[in-house]
């Protein structure tokens, strides 16, 4: 049932977005020309196999920095700054859930290495497909600005936020229901407490 809606509702939102795809599309091409429109990385996704997420480019081409992305960084272009503060850098991934690879709610996917991290129990989060949105996303929404707050971002999001994250997509995973997902996604578009 999970994956009928997300198939149903990824296409219906895809078509919907056509106009600001556009848009978007055109505005990244107009401030960032050296490069494509759309970033593409590899990602951990269910059952610990490895996809090709796909966002719109937020972030110069040139740049060497970590996996933390942190608020006000030079890497992050103002027409990516604005993309990510609205979370419409994320709206291509809904190729991504079209294609079975991620659920419209679910745990973020990560990048290799931190899935690696997990032990026992916590790998159970790996049994299911990663979202584009999750109870842990609306808890971190404004995780670049809680990192552009610490010392060490990097230190940080491995020993404070991964952790929490973790428990959180655990939790997830024991008691989400289409019910449930459907008021993560209404919180999300709506940008309400969860």
């Amino acid at each position: 049932m999970k994956q009928i809606f997300d198939i149903t509702l990824s296409l219906i939102g895809l078509l919907f977005f056509i106009p600001v795809f556009l848009i978007v599309w055109i505005l990244i091409r107009i401030q960032m020309p050296d490069g494509p429109a759309l970033f593409k990385q590899k990602r951990v996704g269910r059952g610990g196999k490895l996809f090709t997420m796909v966002k719109f480019r937020t972030m110069t081409i040139s740049h060497s920095g970590s996996s933390v992305s942190v608020a006000g960084e030079a890497r992050i272009t103002p027409i990516g700054s604005f993309l990510r503060k609205y979370k419409l850098d994320e709206l291509p991934e809904l190729w991504n859930v079209l294609k079975g690879e991620m659920s419209l709610v679910g745990p973020r996917p990560d990048v290799p290495g931190y899935a690696d991290k997990l032990q026992g129990e916590d790998r159970k989060v790996l049994k299911l497909r990663p979202g584009i949105t999750g109870p842990a996303s609306l808890k971190y929404s404004n995780e670049e600005e809680i990192l552009a707050s610490v010392d060490d971002p990097q230190k940080y999001n491995d020993e404070v936020i991964f952790p929490d994250k973790v428990k959180i997509n655990l939790d997830y995973y024991y008691n989400h229901s289409l019910w449930g997902d459907i008021k993560i996604i209404w919180n999300t578009v709506f940008r309400t407490n969860y």
